[in-house]
């Protein structure tokens, strides 16, 4: 660059500013100065997105002496697939819970059944219902704002090793708990509305509502489900019924025409077991998918219902309850330092009760900051919960199409079925065929079953 002065023409090189990578810039203006971190902004539909983990069962048990049962947990995410056993999940949830005092963990199943009612179809059962529960869990756990991006739930999902427990507590160590990490937990209390306390009353109550209409839901669910199974199994039954009725091959005395008209009827009887198979096989099917599209999510959100009951029991019972202790024991000492001052003791005596009340205050103070962010992140919580319930739309959708696909397919069959029947009726007797598709009130017997 040449500038020109009044003594002449100097040509100096002055630096070209650089403006740098402009992807920066879009960063920062798509940032906004005001946004505050206290409200989650999140949709179910991005929740749900987060991650789609399976647990499978393997089918064969693991262990030389004490067989366990192992479980495949494959992660949409991450395109891993590695095996964990229950105690396995044991400590990922008990490190979970250190790690992430102020927030929603879902429970563990239980560990084991009571040796008392062990059965083998017991034992299956039990074990089909905990990879359930199992499966929920990591779920709510790999979608969860916070979790999926931890190192905890990273390295459940991904380490492939032998040694996931100890890889997981060696992850927790370099941690700690959320506390000690979140940049803003001692500027918790700047975020929080004046009102919070009233607010978490009103959702509380609200939530503890919505949690006993869902498990009455929940409830009737499975009572419809097990009836379809229960279903299935009289279908199955009753063909199997008329099939051996057909199958007797008794002699049939000679009176009149009976012997023909029993003849053929019985065969027609026999080959009536197959559709009644179909039709028991349908009814499974239907019981399944209201097992699996209704009743699962049903006890999805009551799964995270639960863990939201368990949060605020911890925020009450552990935060609130040892700082208001903290609080009794610096009331104590500050007592006992006026006491001391009073009767004159020895210096050293009351230099050490100086110095253990300013250890009391700094503790007081980590406590009631924690009692912030213990209420900041219960406030985040909460919205999550929100952010959960439009699934009521998803399960009474998942209810309303098993029930039509349910209604369609039997139908098909029992339309298909009503041919078949004819042969049951007339015949070689003579008597006509009572209507099968009747109108209300168009039941009537044949006169040749009439009696006088």
């Amino acid at each position: 660059m040449t500038v020109r002065t009044m003594e002449g023409d100097i040509s100096e090189d002055f630096p070209k500013p650089e403006l740098g990578d402009l992807k920066e810039l879009q960063v920062l203006r798509m940032q906004s100065s005001t946004e505050n971190p206290l409200v989650l902004s999140l949709s179910l539909t991005q929740l749900l997105g987060r991650d789609v983990v399976q647990v499978e069962l393997i089918p064969e048990k693991k262990g030389l002496f004490l067989k366990h049962v192992e479980y495949e947990v494959t992660s949409q995410r991450f395109h891993t697939s590695v095996y964990r056993r229950y105690s396995d999940f044991d400590v990922f949830h008990e490190l979970l819970l250190q790690r992430f005092a102020y927030r929603m963990v879902p429970a563990l199943p239980p560990k084991r059944m009571l040796k008392g009612v062990l059965t083998s179809t017991s034992e299956r059962e039990f074990i089909e219902g905990r990879r359930r529960a199992l499966r929920r869990f990591i779920n709510l756990v790999a979608r969860h704002p916070f979790f999926s991006e931890d190192d905890l739930v990273k390295t459940f999902l991904t380490f492939s090793g032998s040694d996931v427990q100890n890889k997981l507590r060696e992850s927790f160590k370099k941690r700690g708990d959320e506390f000690m990490t979140c940049k803003i937990a001692t500027r918790a209390k700047e975020h929080l509305p004046a009102d919070i306390q009233a607010q978490f009353a009103v959702s509380r109550e609200l939530i503890r509502n919505i949690s006993s209409s869902f498990q009455r839901l929940r409830d009737r669910a499975e009572r419809m489900a097990v009836r379809s199974i229960e279903n299935a199994t009289d279908l199955l039954m009753f063909g199997r019924d008329l099939s051996a009725l057909g199958s007797d091959s008794a002699p049939v005395p000679k009176l009149g025409s009976a012997s023909n008209t029993w003849g053929a009827l019985r065969q027609s009887l026999k080959g009536l077991s197959v559709e009644f198979a179909v039709l028991a096989d349908k009814a499974a099917q239907q019981g399944k998918r209201e097992e699996d599209d209704v009743v699962e999510k049903l006890n999805l959100f009551l799964d995270l219902l639960q863990s939201y009951k368990d949060l605020c029991e911890r925020h009450e019972k552990g935060v609130l309850h040892d700082h208001h202790r903290a609080l009794q024991k610096y009331s104590v000492m500050k007592r006992q330092m006026m006491t001391a001052t009073v009767q004159t003791k020895e210096q050293v005596s009351v230099e050490q009760l100086e110095s253990r009340i300013v250890q009391q205050e700094n503790a007081i103070l980590t406590m009631e900051l924690r009692n912030y962010f213990s209420l900041f992140c219960l406030h985040q919580e909460t919205q999550l919960i929100y952010t959960y319930l439009p699934i009521t739309s998803s399960i009474l959708a998942a209810f309303v199409s098993s029930q039509i696909q349910g209604h369609k397919e039997m139908s098909e069959i029992w339309n298909d079925l009503q041919p078949k029947l004819n042969c049951l009726f007339g015949g070689s007797n003579g008597a006509p065929s009572p209507p099968l598709t009747p109108h209300r009130g168009d039941w009537k017997v044949p006169a040749a079953f009439c009696t006088n």
